[in-house]
């Protein structure tokens, strides 16, 4: 059962015992083949922390935050995944959402304050922290056009980041 969830992606230790505890093998057989994986290699949390989190930053663009949230949900011990989210530093995370912010700044259209929501409410649902998106959307949208600079000029990033 185990080398059959492995063969489609890696898994956490976590993920693996969830699947043997639905197929009601007992905690003690489930911990003692999870024990020899982990002995041979064949499970490795810290690794799967470290390469989730460069795919799904690289990949969909995904904050530290919602890094931290996804490993949660896959058992990953917290200090391990704190270990694996220091990879992505603050500029990495502010570059990361400059360049979703301009990708879909062409494809979407409106006024201003629309496009400003849009784009701040897409990076929230990414896990960006308010600081990060609105500087990140008011910066794509001053390099923009005249009438969205303008917009942005009236925004003060740290202000709205405190509310």
């Amino acid at each position: 059962m185990c080398l059959r969830q492995l063969a489609v992606r890696p898994r956490t230790r976590s993920e693996l015992a969830k699947v043997l505890a639905k197929r009601e093998i007992s905690d003690e057989v489930i911990a003692e083949v999870l024990d020899r994986y982990d002995e041979v290699g064949m499970i490795d949390d810290a690794a799967f922390a470290r390469a989730w989190v460069s795919t799904r930053h690289q990949g969909r663009g995904l904050a530290r935050r919602a890094l931290a949230n996804e490993l949660r949900q896959r058992g990953v011990d917290a200090e391990v995944a704190g270990v694996a989210l220091e990879s992505v530093d603050d500029e990495a995370e502010a570059a990361t959402a400059r360049a979703l912010v301009d990708r879909k700044l062409r494809t979407v259209r409106g006024e201003p304050d629309a496009v400003f929501r849009k784009l701040v409410g897409m990076l929230a649902r990414k896990g960006y922290s308010a600081g990060v998106a609105i500087r990140a959307v008011k910066d794509a949208l001053a390099a923009r056009d005249a009438e969205a600079a303008e917009f942005v000029e009236q925004i003060d990033p740290d202000a709205m980041a405190d509310e």
